[in-house]
C-alpha cells in the first residue's frame, strides 16, 4: 500500500519545486501562493517564528494554536497543514538532515535536538521576551546571510546551529528534562526504525536486535523516556498510521488492518480501539467528516 500523502521538499515551498534545495529562509509575506496540497509530508525539517497575526496548525489530528512571540516545529514524515491563519508576520526556516549535518556526519548530534522529531506532544515553544528577542536576532542574522549573493552555507549552517542551540536552552530551562541525553538519541533511531518497518510485524525484541540493545535495556529507554514500554510505542505507531489511512483513503478497515500485519480483524479492533477510544469505522467516519473536505 503506497504513501496517499504528498511528499514536498524545500523548493517547493519557496516556489521553486524543480529545485531540492537543503536550505532556505524567508517571511511569510514573500512566500505568495504555493501550490501545496493539505494534508501533506515534509521531506525537511522546518522552524516557523511567528511575530504577529494567529494561526492554527495540525499535525496528525491534534490542533494547535499558535499566538505571536510562538515558534513551530515540523519535522519530516508528519503529517501537517494550516487549518486556518489570520494575516501573519512571521516567517520559517526549512533545512535538511544533510545540511545540518555538513562537515560532520553524525547524526546523534541532530537527534539530541528534543524538540525535532516529533519527540514532543507540543512541537512549539513560547519562550519568555527575552529569550524570544535572542532567538529572532539569531533568525535575522540568518535571514541576512541566506539574502547575500556570496551567501556562505558554512555560516548559513554555523548560524543555524547557534539558533537550534538557543531553542534547546530555552525549552531545557522551561522544563528540566525528563530522559537523559543517550535515552532520547536511543528513542529516536527506534522512532526511525519503526518509521521504515510500522507495517511489518516485528516484536520488541526485533527492534532491539537492531539498535544493538538488549529487550530489557530498549524497554528501560522507552519507559524513561514516553513512559510506555517498547511493545506499546510500536503499537502506537501502526495504529498512527491507521488513523490516517483511516481519515484519507478509502482502503477497508480489513485491507488496512492486513497491510499493517494484523490478520485478525477483531484483534485490530480492539488494539485500535483501546489507543484511540473509538471503533476503526467510528473513527472513520468522525475524522473523514472533519478532515477530507480541507
Amino acid at each position: 500500500m503506497k504513501d496517499i500523502f504528498p511528499h514536498y521538499h524545500i523548493g517547493h515551498f519557496v516556489n521553486r519545486p524543480e529545485q531540492p534545495l537543503d536550505f532556505e529562509i524567508t517571511r511569510f509575506e514573500e512566500m505568495g501562493e504555493l501550490d501545496i496540497q493539505d494534508p501533506h509530508k515534509h521531506t525537511f525539517y522546518e522552524i516557523l517564528w511567528f511575530d504577529e497575526g494567529r494561526s492554527t496548525q495540525v499535525i496528525d489530528y491534534r490542533e494547535y494554536d499558535i499566538l505571536p512571540g510562538t515558534l513551530f516545529f515540523i519535522s519530516p514524515n508528519q503529517l501537517h497543514h494550516f487549518e486556518e491563519y489570520q494575516p501573519l508576520r512571521g516567517g520559517s526556516v526549512f533545512f535538511t538532515e544533510h545540511f545540518f549535518l555538513l562537515g560532520n556526519p553524525d547524526q546523534e548530534r541532530l537527534f539530541e535536538l528534543t524538540f525535532l522529531d516529533n519527540f514532543f506532544t507540543t512541537p512549539y515553544f513560547q519562550p519568555d521576551d527575552q529569550t524570544f528577542v535572542e532567538i529572532r536576532l539569531t533568525i535575522d542574522l540568518l535571514f541576512n546571510e541566506k539574502k547575500r549573493p556570496d551567501w556562505s552555507p558554512s555560516i548559513a549552517q554555523s548560524l543555524l546551529q547557534i539558533l537550534l542551540a538557543q531553542i534547546q536552552r530555552g525549552i531545557d530551562t522551561r522544563e528540566k528534562p525528563s530522559a537523559t541525553k543517550r535515552n532520547v538519541v536511543l528513542y529516536k533511531k527506534l522512532k526511525t526504525l519503526l518509521d521504515q518497518h510500522f507495517w511489518e510485524a516485528l516484536t520488541a525484541n526485533d527492534y532491539a536486535q537492531m539498535l544493538n540493545l538488549t529487550p530489557h535495556h530498549l524497554n528501560l529507554v522507552c519507559k524513561a523516556v514516553t513512559g510506555k514500554t517498547t511493545s506499546q510505542c510500536i503499537r502506537a505507531r501502526s495504529i498512527l498510521e491507521a488513523k490516517r489511512l483511516l481519515t484519507f483513503s478509502d482502503y477497508s478497515v480489513s485491507e488496512i488492518a492486513t497491510e499493517l500485519s494484523y490478520f485478525d480483524l477483531s484483534y485490530f479492533a480492539k488494539v485500535f480501539k483501546a489507543e484511540t477510544g473509538l471503533a476503526p469505522l467510528d473513527f472513520k467516519k468522525t475524522m473523514s467528516e472533519k478532515y477530507r473536505n480541507l
